[in-house]
């Protein structure tokens, strides 16, 4: 277990989508579940189900689901990024989208290779807001186990086929909320690029400026 600081945790804990084969040991898997179920849920219901998906079969079925709703997004939510950055390559926003791309084809490419897809499913809560606070604690904790880890929910556009692979009753409730594919990852650890601040936040009302700046990451590597 990682004795890194909590800010190392969250300014380093970005998408790891390139992955090793390498198996995750249990009691690893066991520190990052157990850690994810400490985090808030809505009224302490805890109304909340992982599922650990480990078994090759399994993910055998689910590779072709992923991969089909990946070229979904694409050309639906995406299609206007993408043809922006086919059109002009050199822009910054294109570089930008061109290598997010090719890192979730990679791990579209390799689905089936992640030794561990945590899914999260939330009982009647659409919103997702019960069930998230702990997925993201499982990336954490993962990235104190030095695994990597990525956010995906690309396959609501199959859903009915995903449930169906995973055996999730149909008439319980249950909303599918992100899958989390995990693995050691062939890169290295970094501090997350984003835009500053106060270039996204406001103070009192919509529109108002922040009333500070924050042109550099206030967390740096020693």
């Amino acid at each position: 277990m990682s004795d890194m600081t909590i800010y190392e945790a969250l300014y380093t804990t970005r998408a790891m989508r390139r992955i090793k084969k390498d198996p995750i040991p249990e009691d690893v898997q066991a520190r990052i579940l157990d850690a994810a179920i400490r985090a808030p849920s809505g009224g302490n219901a805890q109304n909340w189900r992982f599922l650990l998906v480990d078994d090759p079969e399994i993910r055998g079925k689910l590779g072709p689901i992923y991969r089909e709703c990946l070229d979904m997004l694409w050309k639906t939510i995406y299609a206007e990024r993408a043809a922006a950055a086919e059109a002009d390559p050199d822009a910054p926003d294109s570089v930008e989208f061109v290598k997010v791309r090719k890192s979730a084809e990679w791990m579209a490419n390799h689905f089936e290779d992640y030794p561990v897809l945590l899914f999260g499913f939330a009982q009647g809560d659409p919103t997702g807001g019960s069930i998230f606070p702990a997925i993201w604690s499982a990336m954490l904790a993962a990235r104190a186990e030095g695994v990597g880890s990525t956010i995906t929910s690309v396959m609501m556009f199959k859903m009915e086929d995903m449930l169906k692979v995973l055996a999730v009753p149909a008439d319980e409730g249950w909303v599918f909320a992100a899958c989390v594919p995990m693995g050691y990852p062939t890169g290295r650890w970094g501090l997350a690029r984003r835009r500053p601040a106060h270039e996204v936040a406001f103070r009192n009302q919509w529109g108002t400026p922040l009333g500070m700046e924050i042109p550099e990451p206030l967390w740096k590597p020693e």
